[in-house]
């Protein structure tokens, strides 16, 4: 995938916050969606949010043990898009204590027009 996209003239930022990250958050989003359908909702937001904390913590910390990871200045932008829509998420669960169907929606929304801004800035 990372192939084909270089060729289409993507950057490697576009790359990484598109399709490498929809690849690797597949299976939590899978497992996310199973878990609200049987009801155990502390274990879909759990898995999400565990996942991202371990991404961005160990997997992010143990690469650059092994190479300093260069930071392009675009990233600073998306780390502070992230961090506002992290207090949001923040809001929504504490707001009776349950993110609905216009939560959900909202949030996804807020992540297609993401990935819009993401796309025509590279």
């Amino acid at each position: 995938a990372t192939t084909i996209a270089y060729s289409l003239g993507m950057s490697e930022t576009l790359v990484g916050l598109t399709i490498i990250a929809i690849g690797t958050s597949l299976p939590e989003l899978v497992t996310s969606i199973s878990a609200a359908l049987k009801k155990e909702s502390e274990i879909a937001l759990g898995n999400i949010v565990g996942s991202n904390i371990f991404n961005i913590l160990f997997v992010l910390g143990a690469s650059s043990v092994i190479t300093p990871i260069a930071v392009n200045d675009k990233v600073f932008i998306d780390v502070i898009i992230m961090l506002v829509l992290t207090l949001v998420l923040l809001l929504f669960a504490r707001t009776g204590f349950k993110i609905g169907k216009r939560e959900g929606l909202m949030l996804a929304v807020a992540y297609v027009v993401y990935l819009v801004y993401v796309i025509l800035r590279n």
